[in-house]
């Protein structure tokens, strides 16, 4: 069957790059193009021309909600395009929400039984176009893999995509397994590195699933500033030095060392590095 992705799109360039990495990543699938707004919205040049024909403020509110609804369902129907284009069975879902853009991204996913949210690390704001806050909600709430794709991807970062390997962080936990068993449905054939990173001389325990993946050992120096982000640059480099298409994260780690990963290496590799990282929750 082919993978069900929930992408959030907001019409800004992030987004339209989310989309293209994403088809690259998850050929043939079935995309559900999701616009979240809040009313009373619509874009600042919208607004000063309704403005100055509304009869009274609560004219201006039913103006802005109707204009806005046109707004939002043509952001999503570019969205869908863009998809279409990429190879994509998409279709538009435009939503209405009064509370957090990426509280409700990651509801949506998971009442569209979705395997996968892919969302730009710019974008997906229905009033401002400005990520950062909603990618980090969605990555926090959501209780499906989360693909977040930076912008811009290099030449080299988005020729990766098609066929270059999944590292993922690995330290022995259950949710470092339940990372690896995503990464291995979402990218069936892909070549997969453990990615384990080392408290000192201590080994790092392997579970039954991870026996037949090469592991990686990334030492941890010492002295190097605080454990969760000299982990995140040790994942965040190996993915580099292996041209990696995707590094893979998961929420919970065994302890503070290894939270490899959302606790703050998670988060930390999320914003350091420059291609997508796949965050699984446990």
């Amino acid at each position: 069957m082919p993978t069900n992705v929930i992408v959030g799109y907001d019409g800004s360039p992030s987004a339209g790059e989310a989309i293209s990495a994403g088809a690259s990543l998850f050929p043939g699938a079935h995309a559900w193009v999701v616009y979240v707004w809040t009313p009373p919205f619509g874009s600042t040049r919208l607004r000063r021309r309704l403005r100055t024909s509304a009869r009274d403020i609560d004219d201006l509110v039913e103006l802005i909600e109707r204009e806005g609804q046109r707004e939002a369902d043509a952001i999503a129907a570019a969205g869908v395009a863009l998809a279409t284009a990429a190879e994509w069975d998409a279709e538009p879902l435009v939503n209405r929400t009064m509370g957090s853009d990426g509280l409700r991204l990651a509801q949506l996913a998971e009442q569209l039984h979705g395997d996968v949210i892919v969302v730009g690390s710019r974008g997906l704001s229905g009033t401002d176009a400005v990520l950062g806050s909603v990618s980090d909600l969605v990555v926090h709430y959501a209780t499906v893999p989360v693909l977040v794709v930076p912008n811009p991807l290099l030449i080299t970062e988005f020729e990766a995509l098609r066929e270059g390997p999944v590292v993922v962080g690995y330290d022995g936990s259950d949710g470092a397994e339940k990372a690896l068993d995503s990464a291995r449905r979402l990218f069936p054939g892909r070549r997969l590195l453990l990615a384990a990173v080392r408290d000192g001389d201590e080994d790092v325990p392997v579970g039954p699933a991870a026996r037949d993946a090469e592991l990686l050992s990334l030492r941890m120096p010492k002295l190097a500033g605080p454990a969760s982000r000299v982990a995140a640059d040790l994942l965040v480099e190996c993915a580099d030095q292996h041209d990696a298409a995707v590094l893979v994260v998961g929420s919970r780690g065994r302890s503070t060392i290894r939270e490899v990963l959302l606790g703050s290496v998670a988060r930390g590799a999320v914003h350091r590095t420059h291609r997508p990282v796949l965050v699984v929750h446990g």
